[in-house]
């Protein structure tokens, strides 16, 4: 069982360090030779910059962009952990604890040691609520809200992941091709959806502890 299990983890950890390795050689290849006339991929590779050099901008203006090398490289990281799963042979990391947990708590750790960073002790009266007299609950309300992050970001994209993956396999396995179709169809919206939510977040926790003015 423990083998089995050391096996499992191994496989993600491999997965993972096998994306880490491909997608900045596929990026500086594109990167480095880029054609006056784009493409399939150098369009895809535009527009996922553009996309994320948007969703900064609109939440944090142009000091987003200092950013974007984190948002868009979490992105890639879970967009193509996320669609390992539905090639056959293959293991999402992103369908782990372990790494969805990882992700998380570097997500909750980072955005509040830039909002001391940027605001020093005074980070504290975020937490504080509008009216001092009600500090005390809202304070306590405030760090377990905060606390909760990581965990529901990190178990959000594990359940979808695990689950989608799942019943993939069991019905490819039960059925012919044509009736898990559609199931696999709604796995791949979940892929670009879950990808989307962890990157809105990261972004907006960020916006939240730079941007937002102590109450």
């Amino acid at each position: 069982m423990e083998e089995a299990l050391e096996g499992l983890y191994t496989h993600h950890m491999l997965m993972a360090l096998l994306i880490l390795v491909v997608i900045p050689v596929a990026f500086s290849v594109v990167a480095k030779k880029p054609s006056l006339v784009p493409t399939p991929v150098q369009n895809l590779f535009e527009m996922y910059i553009e996309f994320v050099d948007n969703m900064l901008k609109e939440q944090m203006g142009k000091e987003g962009r200092k950013f974007f090398p984190l948002v868009a490289g979490l992105g890639l990281f879970i967009f193509f952990g996320n669609i390992l799963g539905m090639i056959p042979g293959f293991e999402s990391y992103t369908a782990n604890i372990n790494t969805t947990l990882a992700l998380a708590l570097m997500v909750f750790f980072l955005y509040n040691y830039l909002g001391f960073k940027r605001h020093g002790v005074s980070y504290l009266k975020h937490f504080m609520g509008p009216i001092p007299a009600a500090a005390p609950i809202f304070f306590i309300i405030e760090i377990i809200s905060h606390i909760s992050r990581p965990i529901t970001l990190a178990l959000r994209l594990f359940a979808n992941m695990t689950g989608g993956e799942l019943i993939t396999v069991v019905l490819i396995m039960l059925v012919p091709l044509l009736i898990p179709l559609p199931i696999m169809i709604v796995h791949l919206i979940a892929v670009f959806l879950q990808t989307y939510v962890f990157m809105i977040l990261t972004t907006v926790y960020i916006a939240g502890a730079l941007v937002e003015e102590a109450h």
